[in-house]
């Protein structure tokens, strides 16, 4: 009896050492999955931090993009002002008048004084000049190129050599303007006005530009809006138009710039200009029935022509 006894408590402590054993195995692997559990919300939680940091500095950079962009417009916005501001006093506008008879009208019976007409009533008006009168005939634009009053413009401009030509400067005042030089190969001349200390326009350098460059017209549009802007881009280079002016008469021009910048009648010899405030051409001709295709002559040939006359 006693050794059944025995052999039970034996069997008894050992399954209570396997038992211990077992409970001890099952506390290390929950310890074990409880490191696991825990350096795997360490992990989350620094993937989230990462997450977290670069969504915040992708709206940091959005944000910078953002900001500079609108530095960049208001920069261009502000050079083009600033541009606009420094040519202006620098652009005229060019008026063309020439004597013209002064007429009075009569009223006569084309039949004199035969009695069988008399009783009709008919009368025709009959001209008769009593002298001349001085009478606008067209109106363009140029601008200084030197302070002692020398401008320049285009030749249709000022194409009558018996006419005469007022120059208004952007301030109101007029004066009086001579034809010094009109060029016999291109749409070019030279007026000069008395005085000195005028506002000049820098010229540039019409062989660096660039397609799609911005740049702006300054002129006298339609004849009556003296010193109208209009702005756009260069849309083309070295073209060849061939060119008419209102009586029909035809001019090929080769080399010339082409503009979006709207180009209306009266802006003629004004000055194409870059956002560095310099004339990179002279405007020259639009294109009738389209919506901005005009066009300008370099400023190079400006640039030559100058120097050959010593100007």
């Amino acid at each position: 009896m006693t050794r059944k006894v025995d052999s039970f408590r034996l069997a008894s402590f050992v399954a209570l050492v396997a038992l211990v054993g077992g409970l001890v195995y099952e506390h290390e692997e929950i310890i074990r999955l409880s490191y696991s559990v825990a350096a795997l919300q360490s992990s989350v939680s620094e993937i989230a931090n990462t997450t977290n940091a670069t969504a915040s500095s992708t709206a940091a950079n959005i944000a910078e993009l953002a900001r500079r962009e609108q530095l960049a417009q208001k920069s261009q916005s502000q050079a083009l002002q600033d541009a606009v501001a420094r040519v202006a006093p620098a652009v005229v506008s060019i008026v063309e008048s020439k004597e013209v008879p002064k007429l009075q009208v009569t009223y006569q019976n084309p039949f004199g004084n035969d009695p069988f007409f008399q009783g009709f009533g008919i009368q025709v008006p009959v001209y008769q000049q009593i002298g001349t009168t001085t009478q606008q005939v067209s109106a363009g634009t140029g601008f200084f190129v030197r302070a002692n009053g020398y401008i320049v413009t285009n030749k249709h401009v000022v194409p009558d050599t018996n006419a005469f030509y007022t120059v208004l400067l952007a301030n109101g005042v007029q004066k009086t303007g001579t034809v010094i030089w009109r060029s016999p190969t291109e749409d070019l001349a030279v007026v000069k006005i008395a005085g000195s200390g005028y506002s000049t326009i820098p010229l540039g350098d019409s062989s660096t530009l660039q397609l799609a460059q911005s740049v702006f017209a300054v002129g006298n549009a339609l004849g009556q809006y003296n010193n109208s802007v209009s702005v756009g881009v260069i849309s083309g280079l070295n073209r060849k138009i061939v060119a008419a002016n209102d009586q029909g008469k035809t001019e090929t021009l080769t080399g010339v710039i082409q503009t979006d910048a709207a180009i209306n009648p009266g802006n003629s010899g004004g000055p194409l200009v870059n956002l560095a405030g310099e004339a990179i051409g002279i405007n020259v001709a639009m294109v009738q029935g389209s919506q901005n295709i005009g066009f300008a002559l370099p400023i190079n040939e400006v640039k030559q022509a100058l120097s050959n006359l010593g100007i």
